[in-house]
């Protein structure tokens, strides 16, 4: 580290959140998280980490840690609804790490909530942030008043940080469209993601995260004020993929538990104003959430994270250093961004615009070369 440590609060334990915890500390950067969960137990089901996070994650020391903890794949399955294969796609790799891997989020949670500690982060579980000052006075939930040299916002989509910094500039825009997701046992012959596209649904996708489990995901156009049936939604859940046959129709005889069905809208934010003012920075969903037909977001945020952390190491001055990073990392989560939005149009038949369909001839197989680029 070329410049004097910093004092650093981290507003956020999630993916990105505790990976640029580990990377300030390890640094020797003295680092806190001001986590609003109890602990680290994160929501939902799973996630594909593809090569890009994965080099991250070896770059922050966890990488087989996380391997361990999930399911390696290196190829992606096409299929037609009725589950006939119609491709098998190899994935790119970033280096020499692995193409791609599927984890449970609670285990990943846990991987990298031990990293940071080990690394010499706090984390203050149950604590949020009251009121801060330009000058890095922060009052905290739980009482305590303390300053810092730079206050880091990855507290996701609905960024409370933003808000201070915005207002309602920059607030959540919902595409129509949600994910309905479910974890299940995996089936033996499941090696990698299986996509089956072409029904009346965008498409269906099976994906590894464990040798014992697997997710089944979909996306479907649903209103803004629509919840699923407490009672019901495994059943809603089957309505929207009647059609289906194969490896898709066996996984939904399994689902039969309706409060195992996890729904969340699918919403995007860019914040097209500079992503920090004064010592206080924006990354990750805070900044440029994206929708996650690219599997991305978490990827865009712990490379946001460690790239943070090195801009700090090259520039001495906080300002300069900031700027720097947004430089460099503003096109590339720009780009996922679009192309993710178009591809989710696309898949969906909603109208396209030029720029849009010129992304598109990249395709989803073409930004996976291009994500395996340096970032």
């Amino acid at each position: 580290m070329s410049t004097a440590p910093l004092r650093v609060l981290i507003h956020g334990g999630g993916i990105g959140g505790l990976t640029a915890a580990t990377a300030l500390a390890r640094r020797g950067h003295r680092v806190e998280v001001a986590e609003l969960r109890g602990e680290l137990d994160a929501l939902g089901v799973g996630i594909i980490q593809p090569s890009n996070a994965l080099h991250v994650m070896r770059e922050i020391g966890v990488l087989d840690q996380c391997l361990a903890a999930g399911f390696e794949w290196e190829v992606l399955t096409v299929c037609d609804p009725a589950g006939a294969t119609l491709a098998r796609i190899p994935q790119p790799r970033m280096g020499d790490v692995p193409s791609n891997n599927g984890i449970p989020r609670p285990a990943l949670a846990r991987v990298l909530g031990a990293a940071a500690v080990e690394a010499g982060a706090r984390i203050r579980f149950a604590t949020t942030i009251d009121s801060l000052t330009d000058e890095g006075d922060v009052q905290l939930s739980d009482g305590s008043a303390e300053r810092y040299d730079l206050i880091v916002g990855f507290d996701g989509i609905g960024s409370p940080l933003r808000t201070r910094l915005y207002g309602d500039r920059f607030t959540p825009e919902y595409t129509g469209f949600a994910n309905w997701r479910v974890t299940l046992p995996r089936d033996p012959q499941l090696r990698g993601v299986l996509m089956s596209t072409g029904n009346r649904s965008a498409k269906a996708l099976l994906t590894p995260i464990t040798d014992e489990l697997m997710y089944l995901g979909t996306v479907f156009a649903e209103a803004a004020d629509f919840r699923p049936d407490p009672e019901r939604a495994h059943e809603q859940l089957r309505e929207r993929l009647a059609g289906f046959g194969g490896p898709i129709a066996a996984a939904l005889e399994q689902v039969t538990d309706p409060a195992a069905v996890v729904y969340s809208r699918i919403s995007q934010v860019t914040v097209e104003a500079p992503w920090h003012v004064g010592r206080v920075v924006l990354a990750g969903d805070a900044a440029h959430a994206s929708t996650p037909h690219l599997a991305q977001g978490a990827a865009m945020a712990v490379e946001d994270a460690l790239l943070l952390a090195r801009s700090l190491d090259e520039h001495a001055d906080l300002g300069i250093a900031l700027t720097a990073w947004e430089e460099r990392r503003r096109p590339r989560a720009m780009w996922v961004q679009s192309l993710s939005r178009a591809v989710l149009k696309q898949e969906t038949g909603t109208p396209t615009t030029p720029a849009e369909d010129e992304l598109l001839e990249v395709g989803i197989p073409g930004a996976a070369h291009v994500l395996v680029q340096p970032y």
